[in-house]
């Protein structure tokens, strides 16, 4: 067996399984007994676990998460009919959800910057998007139907008339944007596109998008039409919405909304 292919077998085994994370807080004299199910973009991973954990002892009230793609979230929900907030990676999929009858209006808490990231030192000379078409390249790439950001880049590609040619050298779709940051880490993937706060500066280098290639994407947030527990619900969506949250989101990396140098970036 090849080294690429024991390396792509090791990142099967290494890949981020999405699945449910029940956050409980220390202070339960708010006298709260309720348990919040919220579906959450598996990117957004580390700042909503944040979230939950001071949610919780602010307020008493635990948050259990489901991480995944915002597509495989809003089926879920769909099948479901369970749970109380959604938080994808951006409004496009919130919008999906809306328009399926899944989600109330939402409030805003950060952004989304998607960044070219290459193997450190950027060994492959890459400049910009257009060299993701350049024969014998590895691309790691989020699904088209599962993650926001897959969704935007198939469309940037399309924009540029590259996307057939990226295709060709796609080793990875994945399902979360989790395991594109794996293959980087691991080195089996020489780009990909991520967002800013997923770079690992150990293992990556960062090159911005040009401006007219922005993809950048709001990340909303709103209670479900289903659930049983509103007020709770909606406590928790203003939570995430509130400076308080929004410092969590930019603890680790994240701009905050609203903010001047995405003025043009609209829901």
């Amino acid at each position: 067996m090849s080294k690429n292919a024991i390396a792509l077998v090791t990142l099967a085994l290494l890949l981020f399984v999405a699945g449910c994370t029940t956050v409980t807080g220390d202070n339960t004299a708010a006298g709260d007994d309720a348990t919040l199910l919220v579906y959450s973009g598996a990117g957004l991973k580390k700042p909503m676990i944040e979230i939950g954990e001071v949610f919780a002892d602010k307020y008493g009230i635990d948050v259990e998460y489901t991480f995944a793609g915002s597509g495989t979230l809003i089926t879920q929900m769909e099948l479901s009919r369970k749970g109380d907030a959604f938080v994808p990676g951006g409004t496009p999929d919130y919008r999906i959800a809306r328009e399926k009858g899944l989600v109330g209006e939402p409030g805003y808490a950060a952004y989304h910057v998607p960044v070219i990231a290459v193997a450190k030192g950027n060994p492959k000379n890459i400049t910009s998007v257009d060299d993701f078409a350049r024969p014998g390249l590895k691309i790691a790439l989020g699904g088209a139907n599962t993650t926001a950001i897959g969704r935007a880049g198939d469309k940037l590609f399309e924009k540029h008339g590259i996307l057939d040619a990226v295709e060709a050298n796609v080793v990875l779709r994945a399902p979360t944007i989790n395991e594109v940051v794996v293959a980087m880490n691991m080195g089996t993937a020489d780009a990909a596109l991520l967002t800013l706060d997923l770079i690992n500066p150990e293992t990556m280098d960062r090159i911005d998008l040009a401006q007219e290639d922005g993809l950048t994407l709001i990340i909303p947030i709103g209670a479900t039409a289903f659930t049983e527990q509103p007020d709770a619900a909606r406590k928790f969506v203003e939570f995430v919405t509130s400076d308080e949250g929004k410092a969590i989101f930019a603890k680790h990396g994240f701009p905050v909304y609203p903010d001047p140098a995405y003025a043009g970036v609209e829901p």
